[in-house]
């Protein structure tokens, strides 16, 4: 069997005939298996949706139960069958739930990897490489001038910001999936106890994190309703950057705008954003992350998709790895 019989790119995503199936179909389907939680790759209307639990009930806690016809759940290292071939989830390490999904046909094996990150993260399970004949990378950060900094050392910035600031609420825009988790989780792990104060659209999401044995210490509502702008002198409130824009930022006294993202290390990102204090915080792997992973997992060919492509096919080529970009559209970057 030639890959391009096993999965081919079609306007609503990735489709394999054998199976006929779509892995994070743009738009809805009879049945979609889906990488991880994101709003990019798990879209709601499908008949029937084939994900890890944790990516099922991060669906149900944005979309609604009934954001699809049917749900199945796919734990990591399971064999599934569906027609003619056989699936398998391998964590990706992107947020929680996150999943690489493998598909296997006539003695051929592809990888999809959805979103990934290989460098440690203690609010999901580690990315794992897996072996395979073709491997479909994401691109996000694929250039060589991205490479991302230590995580714990951005945090550092933004605890020594506070200290030399101690009249202003330090305000971080994080997105609600995984990169709200994170960033908390790396507050904790550099020693801050004090309360986190989250805006309302954090908080489903941080109570299931919670839920699944992710400690995020003491987390408050950060609201002014209650008391003053006083009140969040040296304090750090977190929430979603679509909310930085309207009256609920301007609440806090004097804030100090943050944001966590590897596009923080674009500097025009950050004026454009007003952005005060740039968190290179990335939740996707940088340049030398994709160019080691394919190191690592050593496929004879290499399909690379949603982002920039052009340069790591040109990287593969120079390497001897047969690689080609798919062009899908509709994949943005939700969790950066």
């Amino acid at each position: 069997m030639r890959p391009e019989m096993l999965l081919i790119p079609r306007p609503e995503g990735l489709y394999c005939p054998p199976g006929d199936f779509f892995i994070d179909p743009v738009r809805g389907v009879d049945r979609a298996l889906i990488t991880h939680g994101h709003a990019d790759h798990a879209r709601v209307g499908h008949g029937h949706v084939l994900a890890t639990p944790q990516t099922l009930d991060i669906m149900a806690i944005r979309y609604g139960a009934d954001h699809a016809g049917a749900t199945q759940p796919a734990h990591f290292g399971e064999e599934i069958r569906i027609k003619d071939v056989t699936v398998r989830f391998h964590p990706a390490g992107h947020v929680l739930g996150s999943a690489q999904i493998e598909v296997e046909a006539g003695g051929l094996r592809i990888v999809a990897s959805g979103d990934y990150k290989p460098r440690p993260d203690p609010t999901c399970t580690a990315f794992e490489p897996v072996n395979c004949d073709v491997f479909i990378t994401e691109a996000t950060f694929a250039l060589p001038v991205f490479r991302h900094p230590d995580a714990q050392d951005e945090i550092a910035k933004l605890l020594k910001s506070l200290g030399r600031n101690p009249d202003r609420a330090h305000l971080v825009g994080v997105y609600s999936l995984g990169k709200a988790q994170r960033v908390i989780r790396l507050i904790r792990d550099a020693g801050y106890t004090r309360p986190l104060y989250i805006h309302g659209a954090l908080q489903k999401l941080c109570d299931y994190y919670q839920g699944q044995g992710v400690d995020l210490g003491e987390l408050l509502p950060a609201t002014v309703a209650a008391g003053s702008k006083g009140d969040f002198a040296g304090a750090i409130v977190l929430g979603p950057p679509s909310a930085f824009g309207d009256k609920w930022a301007r609440r806090f006294p004097d804030p100090l705008i943050t944001f966590a993202s590897g596009w923080m290390q674009v500097r025009a990102r950050a004026r454009q954003r007003g952005v005060e204090l740039p968190l290179v915080i990335s939740d996707h792997a940088d340049w030398d992350e994709l160019t080691d992973t394919i190191k690592t997992v050593s496929p004879g060919e290499v399909w690379v998709t949603h982002g920039r492509e052009e340069a790591l096919v040109r990287w593969c080529e120079l390497e001897g790895i047969r690689a080609k970009p798919l062009n899908l559209v509709g994949y943005e970057d939700e969790g950066d």
